[in-house]
């Protein structure tokens, strides 16, 4: 379906901001930024919605103290769980910003899990846009990815590049932004879909359902050898997640409406990452090498001039750079683990 995209120059904030997933790694990371931003913004009261699947209250712990600021334990993909979510809020009608940033987002864990996949990251979309329609949310900016692109046709992508996902977690967060258009055109609810590439950084989960970034950086931390699918030469965008915060904010005082990338804009092969967590870490063993993983797309780099245009949004922190910062988070993280 084609959309006609729309832009004002008039930016606004609402008085209540829910952020969904906002125990999680970029969500936490949005909580923290828009703390510091509140004042400025005008921001009330801030509902911080996650269920702690893949979220940790730790992440955030340290923020609930502050006046206005809301933790409530709930699942976006069951319709009753988000009613009372839309009572907490309602008295702000006409006045709500939200952040929709909760999903099941490892492609392997999508894998894994397809019916559970389909009801967080599709059901869990229509339910928070029907809140959205019964409040009258002044905005909703919906947490995409690169996977609905597929495989590259062309580099760097734009955001008019062909939607062609060639894995469920692609197609569920497709679908997700399908629905959105649809809220928009039909209600007029004001939308934005940031298409992340590949965020890493601090928060980020360990496990077998982490990035590479942080598979690296945990496998050398504890001594082990991480593993490097294929020839190591495919290619990805990596973006620092509190650049992926700032855009967050900057997305929900926009009034722009349709997809926009969220990149570096710098394509790094897989083996150039190991040997900058390599020395990040201070060592650097000889990888594991195994067969290509099926449907891992070869080469990626976004193009982020539609950000940088309607957004005013360009990365500040460069992977060497956020590499050192994510590598030293982890450090006192595992330190912490193991008193």
């Amino acid at each position: 379906m084609t959309y006609s995209w729309a832009l004002t120059w008039l930016i606004y904030m609402a008085k209540c901001v829910v952020i969904t997933g906002g125990a999680g790694f970029i969500g936490s990371a949005t909580l923290e930024v828009l703390l510091r931003e509140r004042s400025r913004l005008g921001v009330e009261m801030i509902v911080v919605v996650d269920n702690l699947y893949s979220g940790r209250l730790e992440n955030i712990e340290h923020m609930l103290h502050v006046e206005g600021v809301k933790f409530v334990n709930i699942d976006v993909s069951r319709a009753s769980d988000v009613e009372k979510l839309l009572q907490l809020v309602k008295e702000f009608r006409n006045e709500v910003g939200i952040l929709h940033l909760a999903a099941m987002v490892s492609v392997d864990e999508v894998y894994r899990f397809p019916s559970r996949a389909v009801e967080v990251n599709v059901v869990g979309t229509i339910n928070i846009a029907e809140m959205g329609r019964r409040v009258d949310a002044q905005r909703i900016v919906y947490a995409s990815s690169v996977a609905v692109y597929g495989e590259p046709k062309y580099l760097p992508i734009d955001e008019e590049h062909e939607l062609k996902p060639v894995n469920l977690y692609g197609l569920t967060k497709l679908m997700g932004e399908e629905i959105l258009w649809r809220y928009f055109e039909d209600y007029g609810i004001s939308v934005i879909a940031l298409r992340y590439f590949n965020v890493y950084g601090p928060r980020m989960r360990f496990g077998p359902y982490a990035s590479v970034v942080h598979k690296f950086i945990e496998a050398l931390l504890r001594g082990s050898v991480p593993t490097i699918y294929g020839d190591g030469e495919q290619t990805r965008d990596f973006v620092y997640v509190y650049d992926v915060a700032e855009a967050n904010l900057r997305a929900l005082e926009s009034r722009y409406v349709g997809p926009v990338n969220i990149g570096s804009g710098v394509e790094i092969s897989i083996n150039r990452l190991y040997s900058i967590v390599c020395r990040a870490v201070g060592t650097c063993p000889e990888p594991r090498r195994a067969p290509p993983r099926k449907h891992d797309v070869r080469r990626s780099r976004a193009s982020i001039e539609r950000a940088k245009s309607v957004l005013g949004w360009m990365p500040r922190i460069g992977i060497e750079e956020g590499i050192a910062l994510t590598v030293e988070w982890y450090r006192k993280s595992l330190a912490e683990k193991q008193r």
